[in-house]
């Protein structure tokens, strides 16, 4: 620990990371009164949030019950210690629980982070009891980038998968629409609309302004840290800690940062806040916590490198990974390819999986998981066929008719010829089953065997294997207009087609442990005074668990809230506050 004597500058609130949690942290400590100042390593604000779908899981949201969507956190309780078992860090999840649906009025009521209910958004679990269908998701209103101005350039983009014409961005509403842009007036009329918004606004930005999901969550965030005028130090990351006399056991005081090649002394009044993504490309980090073999492939950004979790180590805080599962939290991803060497990943979340006439082998040819499954669920399922036979890649298995429908990963729906991206390696096809086997590198028998057996279930309506389309989740993502089975098809047009699956992590789960106001714990359990962290810096209350969609980005900002909250000296109004929550809900 190095001991200072003299300050660059002083401040109540030093944040580390401008993702989610680490600008939450702010925002609500400059609202409650505190002077702050946002470090962030990279050039660019917003962290992998901002390549996500930015949803948030909070049961017993007001958003969705002005909608008509009735839900209690009591019931997600239930639900949450069914799936999550025991009772190690359950006092941190009914806190979550209790202050979630507060902490997202503050930001709604206060800042310009508003949020709308999904309303049908099933949880990941339907078969636990307290599982819900609707209402325990929210998402970012859609953002106007060219509030920020010149500032629109500092907002880290989404990944090119996810944007059209080489910068738009389009929701999960507008994809049905501008795929049936002449199936009727009101979708041209929409898809116009973008399109022309999207032409007008390259004309000065780089990309198109009207922004959604997690990209307008970050924007959001940010646009509201402007308002307040919050300094926000880019390519500014913390090289130290700084303890009261040089006391290993002594209260954090400060932190030495590195910015645009300075070395500056920041002294803090209140604490630092740790909030720098997580260690998603440590490697020494990832082979502590994650599977064996480690998985290669990452969605987080490139620099979440564990800076926080190695600088509270170095403080004697404890990092909880024993009882984190896998360590992350994942998804299914393909390899992209483009011009030149760039490489890139695309998520296989939802928009293919749980469709009609789709199937998941591994290298036997051998279904091994509910296609539909959460894309968690479905990569944990990877991680227990691969014990057996080798599934990393795992393949997408399909025919042409599927893809012309559905799309499959980076290829739209609507797509007819697959020569290019044949020609790049994303995807093969074959004229048979059995040379597409032999192409991937499959067993040929067990291929054919797996399609005959799933082609027998689509005629009859019931997957026996592995219950495809049974769950409300599956069907969420299914295809209604599939009868009798919204998630199952014979697959039987030729050419068939496969694309190789990897493991990604989307989050780590694995981080420090924390007290209910993210107070970091040194190993002996006891916070260490003036360091808090939040977001993927803080180990997850889910415990390793997927229980529906928005489980990282919830708990960032919910425990951000209190974090400010606590350094700001109002955790016990806020304790008072939850209380008079609960009693009001028991005299309901």
């Amino acid at each position: 620990m190095a001991q200072v004597t003299a300050w660059d500058a002083e401040v109540d609130l030093l944040v580390a990371g401008a993702g989610p949690g680490g600008m939450a942290a702010a925002l609500v400590g400059a609202l409650e009164g505190l002077e702050v100042m946002v470090c962030e390593k990279s050039g660019q604000i917003g962290g992998t949030a901002s390549t996500s779908a930015g949803t948030l899981w909070i049961p017993g949201n007001t958003q969705s019950r002005r909608a008509g969507y009735d839900d209690s956190p009591e019931q997600a309780e239930i639900y949450m210690d069914r799936l999550v078992g025991g009772t190690k860090g359950r006092d941190l999840r009914s806190v979550y629980l209790e202050t979630g649906p507060a902490a997202i009025d503050y930001y709604d009521t206060r800042t310009d982070v508003q949020f709308l209910p999904c309303g049908r958004h099933p949880d990941y679990q339907q078969n636990m009891a307290g599982a819900a269908v609707t209402g325990r998701a929210i998402v970012p209103k859609p953002f106007d980038g060219r509030l920020l101005g010149e500032d629109f350039r500092l907002v880290r983009p989404p990944i090119g998968e996810f944007m059209i014409f080489g910068g738009m961005m389009v929701g999960k509403d507008d994809i049905p629409r501008l795929i049936g842009r002449f199936k009727s007036a009101a979708n041209f009329t929409h898809s116009a609309k973008l399109f022309l918004r999207y032409l007008s606004d390259r004309l000065k930005y780089p990309r198109g302004t009207r922004i959604t999901m997690g990209n307008a969550l970050v924007a959001r965030l940010f646009y509201s840290l402007r308002k307040r005028k919050v300094p926000i130090r880019l390519d500014t990351a913390i090289r130290e800690l700084v303890r009261e006399d040089g006391r290993q056991d002594g209260r954090v005081i400060g932190a030495v940062v590195d910015s645009d090649g300075r070395t500056l002394r920041v002294r803090t009044r209140k604490g630092v806040v740790l909030a720098t993504g997580g260690f998603a490309h440590n490697r020494a980090f990832r082979e502590a916590f994650m599977p064996q073999p480690v998985p290669v492939h990452s969605l987080a950004c490139e620099t979440d490198t564990g800076d926080g979790l190695a600088l509270a180590q170095a403080a004697g805080a404890r990092i909880d990974g024993e009882q984190h599962r896998g360590g992350a939290f994942w998804t299914p991803v393909s390899v992209t390819r483009r011009a030149g060497n760039w490489r890139g990943l695309f998520p296989h979340l939802a928009l293919d999986r749980a469709k009609p006439g789709l199937i998941a082998v591994n290298a036997a040819g051998r279904r091994f998981v509910n296609e539909g499954a959460s894309y968690h669920d479905f990569v944990e399922a990877m991680f227990d066929s691969h014990k057996l036979v080798p599934t990393m890649p795992a393949w997408l298995v399909c025919d042409s008719a599927f893809v012309a429908k559905y799309g499959l990963g980076v290829v739209h729906p609507g797509t007819r010829n697959l020569a290019p991206h044949e020609k790049s390696g994303y995807l093969t096809t074959a004229p048979t089953l059995e040379e597409l086997a032999r192409k991937i590198g499959v067993d040929p028998a067990g291929l054919a065997d797996s399609v005959r057996r799933h082609n027998g279930f689509a005629r009859t309506g019931s997957d026996l294997d592995f219950g495809k389309g049974d769950s409300e989740l599956n069907r969420f993502n299914g295809d209604p207009e599939n009868k009798p089975n919204p998630c199952l098809k014979p697959i039987e047009a030729a050419p068939f087609v496969a694309v190789a699956v990897w493991p990604a992590e989307i989050a780590c789960s694995a981080g420090l442990a924390t007290d209910a106001d993210g107070q970091v714990l040194g190993e002996s359990g006891d916070p260490i005074q003036g360091l808090y962290a939040c977001g993927n810096d803080m180990a997850s209350i889910m415990a390793g668990t997927y229980p529906g969609p928005g489980t990282t980005l919830g708990p960032a900002l919910v425990f951000a809230y209190r974090v400010a909250m606590h350094a700001a000296g109002k955790s016990d109004a806020l304790g008072k506050a939850m209380a008079g929550r609960e009693e009001r809900a028991a005299a309901r």
